[in-house]
């Protein structure tokens, strides 16, 4: 339906004017091309367009037509390993179809609606109401998950007939329902609005862990199942890859990756090498568990807005089949420009730094859509957010990363001087912190060692007088410290070497599970402690340094893998053992 012409472009804005039967937040396709684009303001008989795609080509006097909806993203089997762009446009079908280039106005089903799935009704009678949420059945997506084909948020009413099991595309009907609408037809997909939060029974406090196998993370700046957490760092720090890293090992059962803004390279690098990382749980590739959008910078700004709405929405569908959902968002800093750009077009005023008025307000948005829920089916599901920040200089008072501390419980700082001296991840052990110790202490003493919270203030508290006494180092040198200060030093030397330290390259050092962390750091704390004894009873640090039992904690994460904790195990006894002999 033709809902005005084209009275001016400016850039991804299109501004119409005769303007008939348009809603706010409608999707509009604009000219010959078919260009899909958003309502973004109405005003008198104008209206506003932010468009999704390159408009120059254009002009003044073609029509746009509305679709009477809002921007969607079409949800059902066959997400898993998907390759999209901002609004849901799988990439590689369009590579096949028209090349290696996105063509203005291509149109691509975001599901394939030609492939049959083998779909196993639920034992339900027939003639029962059924609610929103409820579980028709259930497709076998990957190998290892359930797909669970849910009655949508939006209906509700008795149910007249369930297919039997067979095969069937999306668009087959598998069930009808009866309600003071008439009959509903169901199939085993169906639309929701992006910026439409799907709706949840409840809300439950947070207490898992996600369990990153980064040992920075896990161990002093840990991240619940259902939280948030920023990843602001300047160019070069490594936000990518701590993303990537955590996109492949964290215990998510759904990750979705949205890289934002960020260059192609980057992306190109995240999808090849999942396509050869095996999930170290399934023994399956990570792939099947992993949905993509790729946004990249050499893609229109617009889009660039939309792909953290379509990444939030893909996740709370999983959510809501029970599954624990990891969004990663590379990087927030790239969504906050593009609507800086937007705004800008649209004649806004501005506020710090050019951003709009509504930052704040949209940050706040889509934070909020993460949590841990009781879904409309009955089911648990959790959505993590880990969004990381790229301010420009570094410079960690702009406003994307002082708002975005307003909305998330971790914080997770990258520093420019240890990413310079080749320490990553860079998380800086002073500057970041993480609001979920509390919550999820529980779990570590349960499921790993009581002495987990007790170990990790000791540790902390070492590096808070190591900060110290290198301001004193600085000065006057480190000869003029007694031997317990030395101490501090020296073990906090091996700490960030030995622990902190991690490389995402290397084999057996690219991830730690709980157990192999929490031995790590009572190793080099009963290290501490019985050098401390011995150096007040007068041994040198040079002597403790000499033994065998100190080299080997300083090649502990990469000489002792998975299968060698027994080995770990034994370390505090061996540094008694060895360490005594030198009292001699």
């Amino acid at each position: 339906m033709i809902c005005g012409k084209i009275f001016r472009v400016s850039g991804p804005v299109v501004e119409l004017e005769e303007v008939v039967n348009l809603r706010m937040m409608d999707m509009v396709e604009v000219g010959e091309d078919h260009l899909v684009g958003e309502v973004v303001r109405l005003k008198g008989d104008r209206g506003y367009i932010q468009v999704y795609e390159d408009t120059t080509s254009l002009k003044a006097g073609d029509f746009a037509y509305t679709q009477g909806f809002p921007l969607y993203v079409e949800l059902g089997p066959g997400l898993i390993s998907t390759i999209y762009d901002g609004i849901q446009r799988p990439l590689e079908v369009i590579k096949n179809k028209y090349g290696i280039y996105i063509t203005r106005g291509v149109h691509v089903s975001p599901i394939d609606k030609q492939k049959k799935w083998h779909f196993y009704p639920s034992t339900v009678e027939i003639g029962k109401e059924i609610t929103s949420g409820f579980v028709l059945g259930e497709v076998q997506e990957t190998p290892n998950l359930k797909h669970l084909i849910m009655l949508p948020p939006n209906l509700s009413g008795i149910l007249k007939w369930i297919a039997p099991e067979g095969d069937y595309t999306v668009e087959e009907k598998i069930a009808v329902l009866e309600n003071n609408h008439g009959k509903e037809e169901i199939y085993m997909y169906h639309r929701w609005p992006v910026r439409t939060p799907r709706p949840v029974k409840s809300r439950f406090p947070v207490s898992q862990p996600l369990i990153t196998g980064q040992r920075v993370i896990d161990t002093l700046f840990p991240i619940a199942k259902g939280g948030c957490v920023a990843v602001p760092g300047g160019f070069g720090t490594g936000k990518t890859v701590v993303q990537h890293q955590l996109a492949k090992w964290s215990d998510a059962d759904i990750v979705i990756f949205v890289g934002c803004g960020e260059r192609g390279n980057e992306m190109i690098d995240v999808l090849l090498n999942f396509s050869k990382l095996i999930s170290p749980k399934t023994n399956r590739p990570l792939l099947e568990r992993t949905i993509f959008i790729a946004n990249t910078s050499n893609m229109p700004v617009a889009a660039r807005e939309a792909s953290i709405y379509t990444g939030i929405t893909l996740a709370e569908y999983y959510r809501d089949m029970g599954y624990q959902v990891a969004l990663m968002a590379d990087s927030t800093s790239r969504w906050a420009e593009a609507l800086r750009e937007l705004s800008g077009r649209l004649e806004e005023m501005p506020l710090e730094e050019g951003f709009p008025a509504y930052l704040s307000s949209r940050l706040a948005e889509f934070y909020e859509r993460a949590g841990n829920f009781q879904t409309l089916s009955g089911n648990n599901g959790s959505i993590t957010i880990i969004a990381s920040i790229s301010p420009p200089g570094g410079d960690f008072s702009e406003p994307v990363t002082s708002h975005t501390k307003r909305f998330v419980r971790s914080f997770w700082e990258l520093d420019r001087e240890l990413a310079n001296a080749r320490h990553y991840p860079s998380i800086s052990w002073i500057e970041s912190y993480s609001e979920y110790l509390d919550d999820v202490k529980e779990w570590w003493h349960t499921n790993i060692d009581p002495q987990w919270e007790t170990a990790r203030y000791a540790i902390m508290d070492l590096l808070q007088k190591e900060q110290k006494l290198l301001q004193v180092v600085k000065l006057v040198g480190p000869d003029v410290l007694p031997q317990t200060q030395r101490l501090i030093l020296d073990i906090c030397s091996i700490f960030k070497s030995a622990f902190l330290q991690q490389s995402a390259f290397d084999k057996v050092d690219t991830y730690t599970s709980p157990k192999k962390q929490f031995l790590m750091l009572n190793a080099i704390l009963k290290l501490y402690e019985k050098s401390e004894e011995l150096v007040k009873k007068g041994v040198t640090i040079a002597e403790i340094k000499a033994t065998d039992v100190y080299e080997d904690i300083l090649r502990m994460k990469t000489k002792y893998t998975e299968e060698d904790i027994e080995k770990l195990e034994e370390l505090p006894v061996r540094i008694n053992t060895e360490l005594d002999e030198l009292n001699f």
